[in-house]
């Protein structure tokens, strides 16, 4: 297993960050035991997590990923300094969630120790902001019209985000965490942030995890150059664009059980006939490749120049096996030059 720094941190993590969040819907507590340690004896020591966990969210299903992560923690104490455990603070309008209320200083305060709780835990390694208060081009809010930015009230948002900043600080000070990230987010929030850091003495964002494949690759080049000459880790979430690059829902195909059969709270927005198209001929190429078509959009995603860690999920171990296979292969120039052509005919599907 290969490793990389965690942005400005001193943290170094594995290139594979264990994803969790079907443990508590469609995985249970012993397929959770059984993903942390083959995870763990193929060298990955990054697990990332959140409160609003499961997915598909719900009232019912709330915290049972951490807690579920915090059951393993307590049979497991001596293994707790091996891992960079990460999870995040969920943002407004989730109802069952502190009555849908944006982020704050306050509610950072309050559910860090709700997840420490949780998680059976002294301290969070890092600390992420799921979304920002602000609505953010993310989750098919990507294409023009689709946010009016104009709209956003400048002052009150930086006003709140220098809240969360002093509520951050004072968890760190208090050593409840180590350092702190943002998620679905964007270069205005990544420099802001640095920037309120910086003028008030404070700690700066090691990290960023954006849904990022190739079906979905709007954060490249600027959001990632970004992240390059400011220290930010960048984590991509969601590689197999939620199951489709692995091609078990082409042309409307709906395996028993995956996460396609639930309800979504953003809909099928991944399910567009371009992306349909598109997973066709990576499905082609992987075949000429002799790798499964999971592996091929991995291994591209790993070879990406700014990443730093990529988040995996995995419902059966069969999966989880083939996809951290996927970071042992390298893709030739070749290759690479063939993946870019299909990704120029398709550039955002979705």
């Amino acid at each position: 297993m290969q490793f990389s720094r965690l942005g400005s941190s001193e943290l170094e993590v594995s290139r594979v960050c264990l994803g969790s969040m079907t443990w508590g819907l469609q995985n249970n507590q012993h397929d959770a035991d059984e993903q942390i340690n083959y995870a763990l004896s193929q060298g990955i020591n990054f697990i990332d997590t959140a409160e609003l966990y499961a997915v598909p969210p719900s009232a019912q299903t709330y915290g049972q990923t951490e807690a579920i992560i915090g059951n393993w923690l307590a049979r497991h104490r001596e293994k707790r300094e091996q891992l960079v455990l990460a999870t995040k603070i969920s943002g407004g309008g989730v109802s069952w969630i502190r009555e849908g209320a944006p982020i704050c200083g306050r509610s950072i305060i309050q559910a860090v120790d709700d997840s420490l709780s949780r998680l059976n835990t002294d301290y969070i390694d890092l600390y992420q902001l799921h979304w920002p208060n602000r609505t953010s081009p993310h989750f098919a809010k990507h294409w023009p019209g689709m946010v009016t930015f104009s709209e956003t009230d400048r002052d009150a948002e930086v006003e709140s985000m220098l809240d969360i900043l002093q509520a951050l600080q004072t968890c760190i000070t208090q050593g409840k965490i180590r350092h702190w990230g943002l998620s679905d987010d964007t270069t205005w929030g990544i420099n802001t942030y640095l920037r309120l850091s910086l003028e008030h003495n404070l700690a700066r964002p090691v990290a960023i995890q954006n849904e990022f494949n190739l079906l979905h690759t709007k954060d490249w080049p600027y959001l990632i150059e970004n992240c390059v000459h400011e220290d930010i880790a960048y984590l991509p979430w969601s590689p197999l664009a939620a199951g489709s690059l692995t091609g078990k829902y082409i042309d409307g195909a709906r395996p028993e059980g995956s996460r396609w059969t639930y309800m979504q709270r953003n809909g099928l927005f991944r399910d567009t006939p371009q992306a349909n198209q598109a997973v066709k001929e990576y499905i082609s190429l992987a075949q000429q490749y002799g790798v499964t078509p999971a592996q091929l959009a991995l291994a591209w995603v790993n070879q990406i120049d700014g990443v730093t860690s990529t988040i995996i999920g995995a419902t059966s171990m069969c999966q989880l096996k083939e996809d951290i296979h996927a970071f042992d292969l390298h893709l030739s120039e070749t290759q690479l030059s063939d993946i870019g052509a299909v990704l120029q005919r398709f550039p955002s599907p979705y």
